[in-house]
This record gives structure tokens, C-alpha cells and sequence, in this order.
């Protein structure tokens, strides 16, 4: 809260937006008041500003607020000019039709964990990792390996915006356990999530990395424990890094030309 205060009306909106965002529905302003941090008067205000600026939509029926058609544009044109999802599209492709399993692709932000993309089976099974879903990073595979490779500056920021909420009974709790478990995962260059988010679900994740090793991103292989277990997951280890090492070199070269050179 102390970085809002200092980003002002700016930090303010952008909570607003993010209120609105996560419901993942159309929202009455009393619900959105109890889930703001801010008094009636400011919240109010600030969806106004949000509405004239076509950040938000307002239906007068319904009366009720939704993101905005500028939002959406954005948020494409920030997809199509800065996101790996363009250039992921056909390596996530392969590696789903290789291992026949639901493959993610996420990135992190703040400490979180954004997932970008992802691909299902022809044997569907739902997972709450959906694209544009925001999730801790210490309780999945994909948050993890990308916390594992993170340098030490970012890493211990990113740590220190985990709420180690305990999700299921695997969940880990304890900032000393996840730093224990992230020296194992650079050892190892990949991450399981043991059904640490959500029961009955297991991953195998690997990190997308610069040639200098910068972090960029992360690409998990996602099952259900009817199915599989962790070592099954281990079978599908060689061909998940050689997406991501094919995935991080191209992004390199699309995103960031003048990094390769």
C-alpha cells in the first residue's frame, strides 16, 4: 500500500483495474467497494475516471462495471509488441502434441506469476491456470524455476511478495523451505509442482532463459494425478528443456536483437 500512496492517482486506478480484472465477471459497485482498499468517495471516483476513459465499461441496466474496449486494445497491442505468447505459439504446439499433456506458459511479474498461454489435450482436464490468471509464484512449478533463476536482487524482491498462502497440504509455507527448494531446481534446471496449488494436479516446469541466463519466462507440462505421477512427469524432462532453450534463443533474437548481438 505504501507504493500506491507514492504512485498516486496513477497506482490508485490501476488497483481498481485489477479489482475489476480478477472477478473475471461484470461487477456492482458495492461488491467492488468491499474489495477496495479505498473510501466510497475515492472508489467512486476513480471508476468514473476509469469509465470516461474507457478503461472500464458501465451498463446503466445492469449497473454494473466491466473492462473497457481501450483496456482490451492495450492490452492486444502490449500482447502482439512485448508478450512471448506470438512467439511461443508453435513451440507450446509441438511440445503439446509431443507429450500429449496440457502445456503452460507463464512469466512474472511483482513476485507473481502471469500465465500467458496454454494448451490442452485432447483428454481435457481443467486446471486454474488460465490465460491472463494471476497465482503465487511459490506454490507452482512455473513460479518456482522462474524464482530459482531470478539474480539475487530480484529474486529476494519477488520473495518478499509471497503471501506463502498454504493451498493444499504440499503447499510451502516457509520462505527458508522455498529458498532450500530453489537451489535444488537450479541444480536440477527444472521444477515440480507436487500438487502445491491445487490437488490432484502436478507439473514439471522449465525456465525460458537468455543466453546471459536472464529469466524471460517459463513453460510447464501440467497432468493429473489420475493419470500420472511425478515420475512419469520426469520422462517428459529432455524434450520440455529443449523447447524452452529453442523458445528462449528465438525470443532473444525477436524481443531484445541488440542482447544477442
Amino acid at each position: 500500500m505504501d507504493q500506491v500512496l507514492q504512485d498516486g492517482t496513477v497506482g490508485k486506478a490501476l488497483i481498481m483495474l485489477d479489482i475489476v480484472a480478477d472477478a473475471g465477471h461484470s461487477m456492482r459497485f458495492n461488491h467492488i467497494l468491499e474489495l477496495s482498499p479505498f473510501p466510497k468517495a475515492t472508489t467512486y471516483r476513480l471508476l468514473q475516471t476509469m469509465t470516461n476513459q474507457g478503461m472500464l465499461s458501465y451498463n446503466n441496466e445492469s449497473q454494473k462495471y466491466s473492462l473497457g474496449l481501450r483496456l482490451v486494445r492495450l492490452a492486444h497491442n502490449a500482447w502482439k509488441q512485448a508478450s512471448l505468447g506470438p512467439i511461443a505459439a508453435p513451440h507450446l504446439d509441438q511440445l503439446s502434441r509431443q507429450v500429449r499433456e496440457t502445456v503452460h506458459l507463464a512469466q512474472i511479474e511483482n513476485g507473481q506469476v502471469l500465465f500467458i498461454d496454454k494448451r490442452h489435450t485432447s483428454e481435457r482436464f481443467e486446471t486454474l491456470a488460465q490465460a491472463g490468471r494471476i497465482v503465487p509464484a511459490h506454490c507452482t512449478g512455473v513460479g518456482k524455476v522462474m524464482l530459482a533463476y531470478l539474480s539475487p536482487e530480484r529474486q529476494e524482491y519477488a520473495l518478499q511478495r509471497q503471501t506463502f498462502i498454504k493451498f493444499t497440504d504440499t503447499t510451502i509455507t516457509d520462505k527458508q523451505a522455498l529458498l532450500a527448494e530453489l537451489v535444488h531446481i537450479r541444480s536440477d534446471g527444472v521444477a515440480y509442482d507436487r500438487e502445491e496449488h491445487e490437488n490432484g494436479i502436478i507439473s514439471i516446469a522449465s525456465p525460458i532463459l537468455t543466453s546471459r541466463k536472464q529469466v524471460i519466462g517459463a513453460i510447464s507440462i501440467a497432468t493429473s494425478t489420475a493419470k500420472h505421477s511425478l515420475k512419469d512427469l520426469a520422462q517428459y524432462k529432455e524434450r520440455l528443456v529443449t523447447a524452452t532453450i529453442a523458445l528462449g534463443a528465438e525470443a532473444e533474437l525477436r524481443l531484445h536483437p541488440t542482447n544477442s548481438s
